[in-house]
This record gives structure tokens, C-alpha cells and sequence, in this order.
């Protein structure tokens, strides 16, 4: 696999007793990560019971794909319908226990302490876009199903034996809706919230972690569930076994960040990246249960790097195909790979590189890519130099090559 250095994190990235204070750390014998036993599966117990619990995010999951699924289902279709999924109103979903959950994908959405905890407005901004994209596909995508796509007409579009259904500018909602989902809600509140030091640490969750002081009623304590719920963020579809994912890495149900990562680890130059997000997961979570935050911050610096080199991987990998696509004319195929690429494009501005703290493109950086997309006609228009220009611009950000993405 391609591994991506960054000077700031030398010393978080190998030998902890070089960068720290020996007192600090507690270090004896040498590696303080001699201290910690990382278990073979993400299993952990206190008492002789499980501490692992994120039925949040298993069911935040399920509304996702739900919603996915809803943008397509032109006989029950309303944009109304589309809205309470996304807010959890008026008992929209088929599964009971959804309707009656106190979670919601809306809240959740660019809500990160990191990046939105004083951005109020720009988290407004970015739930109403997805919400456009909702009222669009009802109001543009549904009257025309039985049309045939054109440039600035909405409708169907053939892909081989397959239909796709797109806007004017040949943008299929549900794809730029699911992918851009990915970041602004799953990566998000992994990266930019559980795994950051300033929700880990919170208030009295050192002292209460160091001193086994649980949840009221829970056998966690609150820094261990919050690493938790960044699991499951990735691990959480009901498909997927807790202990130990990589069991069903080619055989799952998850249509989100799970199967991308699949996707990412089964092109060689990446070849590596799912195991060793996992075993940052683990070991991590073993820091945390000897009260090594060092260690358990450079496994988080893991993990971002690893998640957010998925939107750039999947991204330059649709443009590039989208391209590919256009070249032969196979309008539908291009289409569909260009809303897949420009919705992992948009989820890049939640990124977090750990060196810098912050995305590795920035939001307005993507906007500018984002409409030089959708400009005039759109996909129907865009030119494969543009397509390179955005892809390369990508990479270039990631410290990777257009030519690694298969």
C-alpha cells in the first residue's frame, strides 16, 4: 500500500519513548506500546461483559440506506416522504423500530465538535444542500421517468441493461446524495468528533477512564464509547460482525464506508488499508484500557488518514472512469460514474489530515470543482481535460498519483 508521511506525525507514528516523557508514559522496559495487549478481535469486557455497544450508528445506517433506496422508488416517491427520512418525522421508514428512534441522519450531518461546533451556519448550508437534492429529485428526476434524458432535460438514461434516472445536467441524486453522506455524516462524526481529543477527553472522561468510573447503568466508560461509536460509523451495518469485520470483508451488505474501504484495499497501491484501519480500531481501543493516550491518538491519526483517503481514491477513480466513459460515448456509464466521483468529491471537505487538523481540500476548494462540474449542461458538457485537471488536484492534495487508482 501507497503510505501517505506527514512530518507531524513522526513521532506519533513510531516510537512513543523517543517523542515523550519517560513519566508521561510510564514506560518500562523500553516501547511504551509494550504496555498495551491488542487483541486478535475487537473484543473487549469488563467484568465478564461486553463493553462494545454503537446502536446509533447501526441505525443511522439503516435510515441511510433506506433513504438511498427511496429516491428511486418513483410509486411512493414525495419529497415530503424523502425530508422526514432524512429528519425522522411523520414514521417515514418500514422498519418500526426507526420510526420510533430519537436518531436522525439530518442531526448528525456536519455536526463535528472539530469542524462545526462554531460553523452553526455552515452546518445549515450543507443539511439544506442535501435537502435540494431531496426536493430535486422529486420535482425534476420524478415527472420525467419515462423521458429520455437530454442535455437540460431530466429523465432515464440507459447504462448497458440497467437504468439510470438523472437531472439536466445528467446527475443522478441518489448517488450524489449516498456519497456525499458518507462524509458529511459517517466520516464526520468518526474522525472529526469521537476521534477527536476534544470529545475523548471531555470533561472528566480521563479521570473516570482511569478509574473504571462507568456510564450510570452502562459497563462503559464514556471514552470508551465514543471510540466505539467511531466504530461504528465504519463497522456498523447490521450485516458486519462487531468483533470481527474483516470476516465478511468481501461478503457483507454495507453499502457506505465498509464497502468502500473494500473497494480502496483491493487495488494494489492500497492494498493494505483495511486491515490496518482495523488494527488501529483495536489497538486504540486497547490504549484507552490502560490509559495510554498517546498511543490511542496515533491510532486515531490512523484511522483519519486511512477514511479519508477513500474519497480521494474513489473519487479520482469515477472521474477518471467517467472520462473513460464520455471518450466512447457510453453516455449512461459516464453519468453514473460522475455523480458516483463528484459526491466522494464533496466528502473530501470532511476529511481531517492529521497533520494539519483540517480537510485535506478545502470546502470552497471543492465547491469550485463542484461547479465546474455542473456548469451550462453539466456531465453532459464537462470536457476530460477538466476531469483531469480535478482529479490531478486531488491526488496532489493526498501526496498520491492519478496513475495509483485503479
Amino acid at each position: 500500500m501507497k503510505k501517505l508521511f506527514f512530518p507531524a506525525l513522526v513521532c506519533t507514528a513510531l516510537f512513543f519513548n523517543s517523542c515523550s516523557s519517560d513519566d508521561d508514559n510510564q514506560v518500562i522496559d523500553g516501547d511504551i506500546e509494550d504496555q498495551i495487549e491488542v487483541p486478535a478481535t475487537y473484543s473487549f469486557t469488563r467484568a465478564g461483559e461486553s463493553t462494545v455497544t454503537y446502536t446509533g450508528q447501526t441505525t443511522r445506517i439503516a435510515m441511510a440506506k433506506e433513504l438511498k433506496t427511496a429516491f428511486t422508488d418513483f410509486d411512493n416517491l414525495t419529497a415530503m416522504r424523502l425530508l422526514d427520512m432524512f429528519s425522522n418525522e411523520n414514521s417515514p421508514f418500514s422498519e418500526e423500530n426507526l420510526n420510533s428512534s430519537s436518531k436522525s441522519l439530518k442531526s448528525k450531518v456536519a455536526s463535528s465538535a472539530d469542524y462545526f461546533s462554531t460553523n452553526s451556519a455552515a452546518s445549515a448550508a450543507i443539511k439544506a444542500e442535501f435537502e435540494v437534492w431531496m426536493n430535486a429529485q422529486y420535482e425534476e428526476v420524478l415527472p420525467n421517468q419515462n423521458t429520455q434524458a437530454a442535455a437540460g432535460v431530466a429523465g432515464q438514461i440507459a447504462q448497458g441493461d440497467r437504468t439510470r434516472f438523472v437531472s439536466g445536467k445528467g446527475l443522478e441524486y441518489n448517488q450524489m446524495y449516498a456519497k456525499s453522506l458518507m462524509g458529511a455524516l459517517l466520516a464526520d462524526q468518526m474522525l472529526n468528533k469521537y476521534l477527536s481529543p476534544t470529545v475523548l477527553d471531555e470533561g472528566d472522561n480521563r479521570v473516570n477512564n482511569e478509574n473504571e468510573i462507568t456510564e450510570e447503568g452502562k459497563s462503559y466508560t464514556t471514552m470508551e464509547h465514543k471510540w466505539d461509536e467511531a466504530y461504528g460509523y465504519l463497522y456498523g451495518d447490521p450485516s458486519v460482525p462487531t468483533a470481527n469485520p474483516m470476516s465478511v470483508l468481501d461478503d457483507n451488505e454495507d453499502s457506505f464506508l465498509f464497502n468502500y474501504i473494500r473497494q480502496v484495499a483491493a487495488d494494489d497501491d492500497f492494498n493494505g488499508l483495511a486491515q490496518e484501519t482495523f488494527d488501529a480500531f483495536k489497538k486504540g481501543r486497547a490504549a484507552i484500557a490502560v490509559n495510554n493516550y498517546e498511543v490511542r491518538d496515533a491510532q486515531a491519526a490512523i484511522i483519519k488518514e486511512n477514511i479519508s483517503l477513500i474519497f480521494a481514491v474513489r473519487a479520482i477513480h469515477y472521474l477518471q472512469s467517467g472520462k473513460e466513459s464520455l471518450a466512447n460515448n457510453e453516455m449512461g456509464a459516464a453519468f453514473h460514474s460522475l455523480s458516483e466521483g463528484l459526491g466522494f468529491l464533496y466528502s473530501i471537505q470532511f476529511s481531517q489530515n492529521p497533520s494539519t487538523g483540517g480537510p485535506y481540500l478545502s470546502a470552497s476548494e471543492l465547491e469550485t470543482y463542484k461547479n465546474d462540474l455542473l456548469t451550462n449542461n453539466g456531465f453532459w458538457d464537462v470536457s476530460g481535460e477538466k476531469l483531469d485537471e480535478i482529479s490531478q488536484a486531488v491526488a496532489n492534495a493526498y501526496g498520491i498519483s492519478v496513475d495509483q487508482v485503479d
